[in-house]
């Protein structure tokens, strides 16, 4: 059964808050996915109140009798692990995967390493730490590459390297944002995204979503404050294919064991149509320009209902009977 038949009873999800601002560069888009979902929870008579982070302390959820977290942070320290830790050493449940998928989702070269060793394709990349290594890299895979943090999110610190001579400032851009600097194969084709929702082999793929930006440009201004992007859901690619490009998202989730929900990007190769993983991300956004409501609803699931379904789902990765709370 889909985590969307299920009936939910909003009094029995207890007192909630919706973690959400942070410290991290995606800060302001934390803000608006939060303050999103919270109003969305109230709307269905959930008791939820707003958390930021960057201003509150986590501690004070215990003395606050909070029950479970909608977790709306996104990038560092919201989406790496830490704040779920934090969670599990409390005992309040989350939403979204555990702490060793939130780590590893995050770091982008770890990802990918587990991914080609499962067999699921994914970019050829190199690991950087100058801009010496950067060139380097560009002489091994080629233009056009990649270049970008390997612990951001939104595209922050991504530059499309095209020759030699930018391959210094792209490192610099890069490394404004993280000292270990992805490299990453350029793959010219259909720009995808796949919307997960639940845990193990109950998990399910939402429909498919095509982007398609203005010179191929899908940025961090054009993705949250233009409306110069076209999104095809439905995808408009052949049923056969979306259907294996749901199966490869799937099997990326299962692989870093996620839960509850996640998104998939996914580029695929013009040339032969062939899908290659880019990176999953573990607390999608969720404004008004966000791609998993999007995919929801052509579903028939409101946006309400997908932030309830979600939430009900929170969970701990610990033993329960080790004193977590359930």
């Amino acid at each position: 059964m889909s985590i969307f038949d299920q009936k939910i009873d909003a009094a029995r999800l207890g007192k909630v808050a919706v973690l959400m601002g942070g410290d991290s560069a995606e800060r302001e888009i934390s803000l608006l996915s939060g303050n999103g979902v919270l109003k969305a929870l109230r709307s269905r008579g959930v008791d939820a109140q707003g958390w930021d982070t960057g201003e509150r302390p986590l501690a004070q959820l215990a003395s606050e009798k909070i029950d479970r977290c909608f977790i709306a942070l996104h990038g560092r320290h919201g989406e790496d692990g830490t704040v779920q830790g934090a969670l599990e050493l409390l005992g309040i449940p989350y939403t979204g995967p555990g702490v060793m998928a939130s780590a590893i989702a995050m770091d982008k070269t770890m990802a990918k390493r587990i991914w080609r060793f499962e067999g699921l394709p994914t970019p050829d990349w190199r690991l950087v730490t100058s801009a010496a290594g950067v060139a380097q890299a560009f002489a091994a895979l080629g233009a056009p590459m990649i270049v970008k943090p390997v612990r951001e999110g939104s595209t922050l610190g991504l530059t499309k390297v095209l020759s030699a001579d930018q391959c210094a400032e792209a490192y610099r851009l890069a490394a404004s944002h993280d000292p270990e600097v992805l490299c990453e194969q350029f793959i010219d084709g259909d720009e995808t995204t796949c919307a997960l929702v639940g845990q193990g082999q109950g998990a399910r793929a939402l429909p498919l979503i095509r982007i398609v930006a203005p010179q191929g440009n899908y940025d961090f201004q054009n993705k949250y404050f233009t409306d110069v992007v076209r999104y095809d859901c439905p995808s408009g690619l052949p049923a056969e294919e979306e259907a294996a490009i749901q199966q490869l998202s799937l099997a990326a989730y299962r692989t870093l064991a996620c839960r509850g929900w996640a998104r998939t990007d996914i580029m695929v190769r013009a040339t032969d149509r062939k899908p290659f993983l880019l990176e999953i991300n573990t607390s999608p956004g969720m404004t008004g320009h966000s791609l998993v409501p999007m995919a929801a609803r052509a579903c028939g699931v409101a946006y309400e209902d997908l932030c309830l379904a979600i939430l009900a789902g929170a969970s701990l990765d610990a033993w329960q009977g080790r004193g977590g709370r359930t």
